[in-house]
């Protein structure tokens, strides 16, 4: 038997080089000139003028390949039969041999796109909380890093995902990209409840997705009417390749065929995991659901909807909750009808969960296409290649965003107002002007992350409740636990910080037993770009997404007196604050020390103070900064007591959450917060100093931005320039009201 197989072999083997050969042959003395374009297009040849000649030429070469295809074939399955002449698991013809006109992944030419390099593509995607928002981002790399094509991405999304990945996108302004939201409590629960029937919240679900990984199931409705097609993808994708190669895989289908699947490859639908395992019905090893090419036109016409809710209803009756989300149901439709999918081969959906034959469906990591981590376990996984599939994802889930933001060659593009808008403010810059840098930063586009870690939104905040505002870098870390107990109320903090360093505070933060216990903390990542740390957009961007009524301006090297939330609360009330227009001051101390037994009590700090273990806040570098406090007075008040403006004053303070934002042209070190109180004094805020309330300033490495300023005497006079100009708008803004702080700079 196997002697006779590989006689087989060689016999085939002769046949395909004798056919190859014989071809070429023909093609070189045949006609040099058309056998030379028919030889250059699948790398680099020109098109041919279209005569009868060539055609006839063409069409004899087409039959000589289709010959050869055919061999081809035979041979792949002869390699597949083993020695009893079975078929080995997961190798399908189309694993073997591509089709014709496409080329191997191996080969040295790059495969024939088959998808217009213009064409835009439609991908929907299913994301619900943070978590899932995190591992979107890390797919939405993967993806544009291989893309050659617009996209088109539909999100269904929770509230909370919507407001991140509405932002994000927003922010990062990738070109040829466009994106959809669709609220997903609305497919939940039905659109008009009880004139429209529940979508899917009927259905029992044990799987972890919850009632968001039933949400697959209605897209057909979901989706705008007019789109026929959609490639659906699981979070927890990873792509090795460009999309388009998946799109063309939509020309594939039959007149029948409306979902196209890969196979599962784990024995969960053999239904022999344990005793008494009994999973929902399915089509032999059952198919997964990470990877789904939908025909929308073609579904709505056989009446999707009806057709999976029938039989998830007949199904339930017996199996009561499905244990695989929508899985469970799509494996029963198909079941019921197997025309209706088309077996994608296995190298679109690599499932890399415990006990898969995952293995089976490349021989070669070069040959992945589409990495599933569809394991509970994620990167933990057992497979015998998963340190390549975990650097590969690494390498995404820490790939700077910002290069990302690559125009598509050839392809036009319908830029949004707000790029429109930005790139005329960037053609206006003049780089001869000694502020250029400056100039730029100030109009540099952010990519931000919002609520990057899991936060828990207030329902009703208490009218008098307050959120500690701040910002910080990587090298400012540290003091976050420190903050954390000082401060029990609610946080938010812009986090200014590269991709690669936003996993590393990711890891940071969920190994902190302090942190990981806090949901009240709201962080928020703004992506590094551009040479000056952007200090009041990350206060900006901390600020706009409070919730609470009042918010604490702080800095993150300052800690807060214990208790200082609760007395905030009831200053608020007591001043009655709603009422009035008002800042209340926390006057600043610091310490030199790095160790330092944090004062309990006012008395405890006048005492240090007088000991000379603590200090006024810059009294020695910068006593205008926090001189108009009046910490004489301080020491004996018990009363909140006003203050008048000065130049150069820049307390920290307790205001509404609508006050003035900062002045982002202030990027680095200066003016940033002096020009933020000067603004709220021109809109007529009392300035309160607090007699009970108190902070202190750990020590710390300067600042690059502080050194630059130092340094470099250019530095500071654009600086000045831009103080200039702030004072300009101010006056433009505030009127004959605004006068009065160009005087007072001018007399000193």
């Amino acid at each position: 038997m196997l002697r006779s197989w590989r006689v087989k072999l060689k016999l085939l083997l002769a046949t395909v080089t004798l056919v190859v050969l014989l071809s070429w042959l023909y093609l070189f003395v045949g006609s040099l000139e058309y056998g030379r374009f028919l030889l250059l297009p699948p790398c680099l040849g020109e098109q041919p003028s279209r005569d009868v000649e060539r055609e006839a030429l063409a069409s004899r070469v087409r039959r000589v390949e289709e010959e050869n295809h055919q061999l081809r074939l035979q041979l792949g399955q002869v390699q597949a039969e083993g020695s009893d002449g079975s078929p080995q698991w997961g190798v399908s013809a189309e694993d073997r041999e591509p089709p014709r006109g496409e080329r191997s992944n191996r080969t040295a030419c790059p495969k024939q796109r088959t998808v217009h390099k213009c064409e835009l593509l439609h991908v929907a995607i299913v994301c619900a909380g943070h978590n899932a928002s995190r591992d979107v981002v890390t797919l939405v790399k993967s993806i544009l890093f291989h893309r050659k094509n617009p996209l088109h991405f539909h999100f269904i999304t929770d509230s909370v995902a919507h407001q991140i990945l509405q932002t994000l996108f927003q922010s990062w302004m990738v070109p040829s990209v466009h994106v959809s939201f669709y609220n997903a409590d609305d497919l939940k629960a039905g659109t008009h409840p009880p004139l429209c029937p529940p979508e899917v919240s009927w259905i029992p679900n044990k799987h972890y997705s919850g009632i968001y990984g039933l949400m697959k199931l209605t897209l057909t409705k979901a989706l705008p009417s007019n789109l026929s097609k959609v490639i659906v993808l699981d979070t927890d994708i990873t792509f090795a390749t460009d999309i388009a190669e998946l799109w063309a895989v939509f020309g594939k289908f039959s007149d029948k065929q409306v979902i196209g699947l890969v196979e599962n490859q784990s024995d969960w639908y053999l239904g022999n995991l344990w005793k008494n395992h009994k999973p929902w019905p399915a089509l032999g090893r059952g198919f997964n659901t990470g990877v789904i090419l939908l025909l929308l036109d073609r579904l709505r016409r056989l009446g999707w909807e009806q057709m999976w809710r029938l039989t998830a209803e007949r199904e339930l009756m017996s199996m009561l909750s499905t244990s695989l989300a929508d899985q469970d149901i799509f494996n029963a439709v198909i079941k019921q009808d197997p025309a209706l999918v088309y077996r994608l081969p296995c190298f679109w959906n690599v499932q890399l969960s415990d006990h898969t034959r995952s293995e089976q469906c490349y021989t070669e990591v070069s040959d992945l296409k589409v990495i599933h981590w569809n394991s509970p376990k994620k990167l933990r996984v057992k497979n015998k290649h998963v340190e390549f599939f975990r650097n590969l994802y690494l390498t995404f889930l820490e790939y700077d965003g910002n290069l990302l933001r690559r125009e598509l060659f050839g392809c036009a593009s319908l830029p949004s107002p707000p790029s429109n808008q930005l790139q005329q403010a960037l053609e206006e810059l003049d780089e001869d002007d000694p502020c250029y840098d400056f100039r730029r930063q100030h109009l540099t586009q952010h990519r931000i992350h919002l609520f990057f870690l899991q936060y828990e939104f207030l329902a009703l905040p208490n009218p008098t409740d307050v959120t500690l505002v701040a910002q910080l870098s990587m090298d400012r870390l540290q003091m976050l636990e420190a903050i954390c107990k000082h401060w029990a109320g609610p946080i938010s903090l812009a986090l200014y910080m590269s991709d690669a360093e936003a996993q590393q505070f990711l890891r940071y933060a969920q190994a902190s037993e302090v942190l990981s216990a806090r949901r009240n903390v709201a962080y928020h990542i703004v992506y590094k770009e551009g040479q000056f740390y952007p200090i009041n957009l990350l206060r900006n961007v901390a600020l706009a997404n409070t919730q609470t009524p009042y918010v604490f301006l702080t800095d993150i090297d300052f800690l807060p007196m214990y208790g200082l939330y609760d007395y905030l609360r009831n200053s608020i009330q007591q001043l009655e604050l709603p009422q009035r227009k008002a800042a209340l001051i926390v006057p600043a101390f610091e310490t030199l020390h790095y160790r330092l037994t944090f004062p309990k009590s006012k008395a405890e700090l006048l005492s240090m103070l007088d000991m000379g273990s603590l200090y006024t806040f810059r009294y020695h570098v910068w006593p205008k900064g926090h001189a108009p406090t009046d910490y004489a007075k301080w020491r004996t008040a018990t009363v909140p007591y006003r203050v008048a403006w000065q130049p150069d004053f820049e307390p920290y303070v307790v205001v509404r959450r609508d006050c003035p934002k900062y002045d982002q042209r202030f990027v680095g070190f200066g003016w940033n917060k002096v020009s933020h109180i000067m603004e709220l004094d021109a809109q007529e805020y009392e300035l309160l100093v607090l007699p009970n309330a108190f902070m202190i300033h750990m020590p710390h490495a300067p600042s690059f931005d502080i050194s630059k300023f130092r340094l470099s005497a250019g530095y500071r006079g654009c600086l000045q320039t831009l103080r200039e100009e702030f004072h300009q708008d101010l006056s433009r803004r505030y009127g004959a009201a605004a006068l009065k702080y160009l005087t007072a700079e001018r007399s000193l």
